[in-house]
């Protein structure tokens, strides 16, 4: 994955910090100064920093008296860097777990073999998974990569994190392209989910690409969307 700037690594930890409980509503924030030692970092690297969250609606500044904590995120994620679900679920108060549902090498659908850019009869590793969070399923996913990618690999042993994987294996994700759709539960998805036919779900189908800019893995998911929302950050 690429490294995240300054900005977000310090706009990341202050988030952990409002999602953590280490402040609360009403609390005033360090001055500039004490937060660019604390993160080694200059002060025009904080106040970037602390701007995303205030047009985010979680801190607010007050003239002459400083920056102080207006609202506490409840599991909002943005989407210009790439998720990790852990964290996500962590961060909602939950315990995450992982079930894998199946492993297998298959050739793909079309759709798939095109956005990979692979020669005809080649196959994917495809990794069928559910994510819980205290035991619940909340998200269901697919992702296939290119088997020649990673064909050394015991499938009954594949790693959790399919990023470490790649990467092992000199395809490190430093970009990726997502599509964000709505959709309702189908009869299958109902049933991966747990949850009723019909329920609203977030549909995630991504590509994810290394540092040359292969495609290297498809990814589809459906989340459920009463644990944690995903936000986009627009700025004019």
């Amino acid at each position: 994955m690429a490294r995240q700037s300054l900005v977000e690594v310090v706009r990341t930890e202050l988030m952990h910090d409002l999602v953590g409980g280490q402040v609360v509503l009403g609390d005033k924030l360090p001055n500039e100064d004490e937060l660019a030692a604390r993160f080694d970092v200059s002060r025009a690297t904080i106040r970037e920093a602390v701007r995303g969250l205030v047009d985010g609606g979680y801190l607010s500044r007050v003239h002459g008296s400083g920056t102080f904590v207006t609202g506490i995120p409840r599991g909002e994620h943005a989407l210009e860097t790439s998720l990790s679900y852990t964290k996500m679920i962590v961060a909602a108060g939950a315990q995450p777990g992982i079930k894998i549902l199946g492993v297998k090498v298959a050739e793909p659908e079309e759709a798939v073999s095109d956005r990979l850019s692979m020669r005809a009869g080649a196959e994917v590793l495809r990794v069928e998974r559910v994510r819980t969070a205290d035991g619940r399923p909340v998200v269901y996913s697919v992702d296939e990569i290119p088997w020649e990618l990673v064909s050394d690999i015991d499938i009954h042993a594949v790693e959790p994190s399919l990023h470490t994987l790649l990467a092992a294996h000199g395809c490190e994700v430093r970009s990726a392209t997502a599509r964000l759709v709505p959709v309702v539960a189908s009869a299958r998805l109902a049933k991966m989910l747990d949850v009723a036919r019909g329920t609203p779900l977030q549909h995630f189908d991504q590509t994810d690409f290394d540092g040359s800019g292969r495609a290297v893995m498809v990814s589809r998911e459906w989340h459920t969307s009463d644990l944690f929302e995903l936000r986009v950050n627009r700025r004019g």
